[in-house]
């Protein structure tokens, strides 16, 4: 994935969908009749009850209670009084538009529903394949089903923790063990962010409503960093080593063997 951004509705630019080019991009509001607005668009996800402050403390709070209930389904909708001389407001929908191309993208909630989006997406080359399968189907749905391929990949992580020599039963232990082989404790810690490990943990295979897109190409990039510590690099280390001359191969295992 080096060099490429993913298209997300959070970001001002990524690569394009239409002609690949990574570059600005411009965000329009969807209305009935027509109107622009170049920002990153709003959105919402997960359970309703994490957004209550928007209601709280209102005197009628019905209304905005039900404006963020239908926000996170993800599905389009207007307000009927959501209307000005311009027309009404199409929520969950939203436009880009690339600086390089000039083409327009279309979008409902979180994903590019217009045109179909190649991903760049590939397992590291030394992933188990057990392990790579479930990284490929991930890939293959993360722009339908965000949550979906985040709870795949959380599985995917517990297998490689399995993989690597570790229980494979708690995945905050699993990891810490292998911070003290040799991974990088920012990588354990990244995977707190994305609640694979900590307090917060989600269960592998599990789905997370607070789960999007963002967290879901996070996880990609996480199992990949892990194999290519932890698989990767020793593999490559062997490589170099079993090349040496065999005199110097016998000079430094006597070294280390004392």
């Amino acid at each position: 994935m080096s060099g490429f951004i993913s298209p997300d509705i959070q970001l001002r630019a990524f690569n394009c969908p239409h002609c690949n080019v990574l570059t600005s991009q411009h965000w329009s509001n969807v209305l009935i009749t027509g109107t622009t607005e170049d920002k990153p668009p709003f959105f919402l996800s997960g359970d309703p009850e994490n957004h209550k402050f928007f209601w709280e403390g209102l005197k009628d709070p019905d209304g905005m209670r039900n404006y963020v209930e239908n926000l996170v389904t993800g599905y389009p909708f207007t307000d009927p009084e959501d209307k000005n001389s311009y027309g009404r407001t199409l929520h969950n929908a939203n436009v880009s538009r690339c600086y390089n191309c000039k083409a327009f993208s279309l979008w409902v909630h979180e994903r590019v529903v217009w045109p179909a989006v190649a991903l760049d997406i590939s397992p590291n080359p030394d992933l188990p394949d057990h392990i790579a399968l479930d990284f490929k189907e991930a890939a293959k749905i993360v722009q339908l089903s965000p949550r979906g391929a985040a709870a795949l990949l959380r599985l995917a992580i517990q297998k490689l923790c399995k993989y690597l020599g570790e229980p494979g039963k708690n995945i905050n232990t699993d990891v810490g063990a292998l911070v003290e082989k040799g991974l990088d404790r920012r990588i354990q810690q990244a995977l707190d962010i994305v609640r694979v490990v900590g307090n917060n943990a989600v269960h592998p295979g599990q789905i997370d409503l607070e789960d999007n897109r963002s967290t879901a190409f996070q996880l990609f990039k996480l199992v990949n960093l892990i194999s290519e510590k932890m698989i990767s690099e020793p593999k490559h280390v062997e490589a170099m080593f079993n090349s040496l001359p065999e005199p110097a191969r016998l000079a430094i295992e006597k070294r280390d063997n004392g």
